[in-house]
């Protein structure tokens, strides 16, 4: 088994498969990349039994073969080569060896036939979807995801396909956002829940990407197929908890606010607040809005006051900073709109420009008790 392949076009791909591969691994193939030759073409596949990836490349080649390679040895070696056509051979004593314009390097290989294989999906659904949206609506929702083991179904992010439209939500029942696509839809009715590993590996991918993905779903697994390479993974099992139940409808009281204003104000008044506790206090009279912290163990308090577009009535209400600032950050709008009823319900926010047509994002906050 012989081949040829270009040294920076390959660390490019077994990077981004690197993501898939633990540190620590109960079977020591896991910590290979599995090299399957077709004559010019190389797949490379990365697995963690969870998730399996794979990638096509071009290589120079009319041989066949499969060998596992160790993952980590071979990416440091790579990294360390400018660009330039690297020889791999497959020698009788058990190792590949890599010839490049200065020398000569050989690793041991394992048997590419004790790699475990990727699920194959009996009788999947299918949605296609653009590859720049999926990466939005993954990067809008993910930081909201839960890292609670006792509550796995809200460690991922819950999908919703329908016919008039496309729904992802993530939640740690302290803040929860809800982005919807009503200009994309899929052909039948179907939910499921994916954990936060995979998706974080297709949004590094697919935010340069502008490739159409297809995703392939059942029961209990999903395969996401985009260019040249695919993704498939085990789904989080379980019932995704009625998150339209905590989103209040009736909000008489809103506040509508410059961005960025918002945003640098929390930050710094967040620097004063209980380092516990978080808490930032907005309190909301005429046009005025007035958000203070103070962290009383070392009489550190600070106070800013910004001009604001209000309709309701003047109300006080205390929100975590950490989640608001998180939340602020993730949209990229000029205006946003906060909308509480009262300070002990969540309040909802909202980007009020800077949005496709057809697309939504509703961000909730818990507020937190105020102490008087």
């Amino acid at each position: 088994m012989k081949f040829i392949v270009s040294s920076t076009y390959l660390l490019k791909q077994l990077q981004v498969l690197g993501g898939v591969i633990n540190n620590s691994n109960t079977l020591p193939i896991l910590d290979n990349f599995l090299f399957e030759l077709k004559q010019n073409q190389l797949i490379v596949s990365a697995s963690d039994l969870e998730t399996t990836m794979s990638a096509k490349l071009d290589v120079e080649s009319d041989n066949e073969g499969s060998i596992a390679v160790p993952a980590r040895l071979l990416l440091d070696t790579l990294k360390t080569f400018p660009e330039q056509p690297l020889t791999f051979v497959v020698e009788d004593n058990n190792t590949i060896e890599i010839s490049s314009n200065h020398g000569k390097y050989a690793l041991a290989y394992a048997d590419g036939a004790e790699f475990p294989k990727a699920v194959e999906l009996d009788d999947p659904s299918a949605t296609t979807i653009s590859g720049e949206i999926l990466a939005t609506a993954i990067s809008k929702t993910i930081f909201a995801a839960g890292n609670d083991d006792l509550r796995p179904v809200m460690s991922g992010v819950f999908f919703q396909f329908s016919t008039e439209g496309l729904t992802f939500v993530a939640t740690d029942a302290h803040k929860l956002v809800k982005y919807t696509r009503e200009d994309v839809q899929a052909s039948q009715v179907s939910e499921f829940i994916m954990p936060k590993k995979p998706l974080n590996l297709l949004k590094g991918i697919l935010a340069t990407s502008d490739d159409d993905v297809k995703i392939e779903y059942n029961e209990s697994n999903a395969k996401f197929t985009f260019e040249n390479a695919e993704l498939v993974c085990r789904l989080i099992d379980g019932k995704y908890p009625n998150y339209e139940a905590v989103i209040p409808k009736e909000n008489p009281n809103k506040l509508t606010i410059d961005r960025t204003q918002f945003l640098n104000s929390v930050r710094r008044v967040s620097i004063f607040s209980n380092k516990t506790t978080h808490q930032i206090r907005l309190k909301i009279a005429g046009a005025e809005l007035n958000i203070s912290a103070e962290d009383i163990d070392y009489s550190n308090k600070a106070e800013e006051r910004l001009t604001c577009d209000y309709q309701g009535d003047d109300m006080q209400i205390g929100f975590n900073s950490r989640f608001l600032t998180e939340m602020i950050n993730n949209l990229n709008s000029d205006n946003v709109q906060l909308e509480m009823s009262l300070p002990n319900r969540a309040g909802i926010l909202t980007p009020t420009d800077g949005l496709d047509e057809g697309e939504h994002v509703t961000m909730l906050v818990m507020p937190v008790m105020l102490n008087s």
